[in-house]
């Protein structure tokens, strides 16, 4: 049997289970959609008012409240300013490596499982085209057993190619769409979280500067 035949014996098996596979990897796709969701829900926080409340307890000088605040916040945005924070003592570089660290960890945590929305939002057509050639294989096949004439299984391999295709594309646009957002999100998070690490820098350089001017008097 040559590689012809073994490809056509293997389609006229069918294309149902391609059509399963989709179903399955949808449902994988919503699930990671609801998980990230939620996780996203969690960990939110009021940026602006958060941000606020850091710099008013950095001019006052008072890290013990604005390590206190930070802690309250469950956003990954707090989470840059506390590892500033945690190392004010250490001065402003190593608080800046802190802060990167912070920002590498916070990624990769925003980041789970999104991979998979976007592989399957990507690959989910082509296996939905899959189906649509086996169903047109399987529909050559009862043509030509049929000796040309339109039978319904020939209609009905025809709809289950036409089908394959819907399915696949189906599949794809929510989990493309979910994981632009969710990749949109993280770039907004980190941007914030960025931006509370520099208020933590710059205070710290700032009491340096002081301190410096300080001992020259």
């Amino acid at each position: 049997m040559d590689i012809q035949q073994r490809m056509t014996a293997f389609a006229l098996l069918g294309a149902t289970w391609v059509m399963w596979l989709l179903i399955g990897l949808s449902v994988v796709s919503v699930a990671i959609m609801l998980e990230r969701a939620y996780f996203f829900a969690v960990t939110r926080d009021d940026i602006d008012a958060l941000r606020k409340e850091l710099l008013e307890s950095l001019r006052r000088g008072d890290l013990a409240a604005a390590r206190k605040r930070m802690q309250g916040s469950r956003s990954f945005e707090a989470s840059f300013a506390m590892a500033g924070l945690d190392s004010a003592a250490d001065g402003a570089a190593a608080a800046t490596e802190r802060i990167a660290g912070e920002e590498k960890i916070a990624r990769l945590r925003m980041e789970r499982n999104l991979a998979f929305l976007g592989t399957v939002g990507n690959n989910a057509p082509f296996v939905g085209l899959l189906g649509t050639v086996i169903g047109i294989i399987r529909a050559f096949h009862s043509l030509d057993q049929s000796q040309g004439k339109v039978t319904a299984g020939l209609m009905m391999d025809i709809g289950e190619a036409l089908v394959a295709t819907a399915i696949g594309i189906m599949v794809a646009i929510p989990a493309v769409a979910a994981f632009n957002y969710g990749q949109r999100v993280i770039k907004t998070r980190l941007s914030r979280g960025a931006a509370l690490g520099s208020d933590v820098v710059s205070y710290l350089l700032s009491s340096r500067h002081h301190d410096h001017s300080a001992a020259a008097e």
